[in-house]
């Protein structure tokens, strides 16, 4: 029963860093330069696994992978808003 927890906390960590980043992104950042660069998602998603990390080591029933996967889908997410302002702006 607590893997079950521990699962749905993972997938529903992952979810909602990708969601957020994503409209994050799209919403905040449209004329930010930095985040058309090619390591912007890497660099996001870094930064979030270090900030997870710590949180991940003080709950029992999540760890390392939590906060990797977290991180994961943080550049996932700026990686698909960095796309959708892409799509949106006009070409010029």
């Amino acid at each position: 029963m607590l893997e079950l927890i521990a699962l749905i906390a993972t997938v529903s960590a992952t979810v909602f860093g990708y969601i957020r980043a994503r409209i994050f992104v799209q919403r905040r950042l449209v004329f930010v330069d930095a985040v058309q660069s090619t390591g912007a998602p890497l660099i996001a998603g870094i930064g979030a696994v270090i900030l997870a990390m710590p949180i991940a080591w003080a709950l029992p029933l999540v760890g390392s992978g939590t906060a990797l996967l977290f991180g994961a889908g943080i550049g996932a997410g700026v990686a698909a808003g960095r796309r959708g302002i892409r799509q949106r702006l006009p070409a010029g």
